[in-house]
């Protein structure tokens, strides 16, 4: 598992990267590694997508 700050990091340089459009990315991936059978990555894409969430604050909710 990732620590907060490595969670808190990836989370980061996606909306750097994506912009809000991270947050669906992480939620894609999440998906994609469930569908593989892995549940501890989608967990941690689905702990990236709700700190990117926190990120970017409630006037985008």
């Amino acid at each position: 598992m990732m620590s907060e700050v490595q969670v808190h990091t990836v989370a980061r340089q996606m909306l750097e990267q994506h912009g809000f459009a991270a947050i669906a990315k992480a939620a894609e991936q999440a998906q994609a590694c469930e569908g593989r059978g892995e549940a501890d990555e989608a967990k941690e894409w689905r702990h990236i997508a709700d700190a990117m969430k926190i990120m970017r604050g409630p006037a985008h909710s």
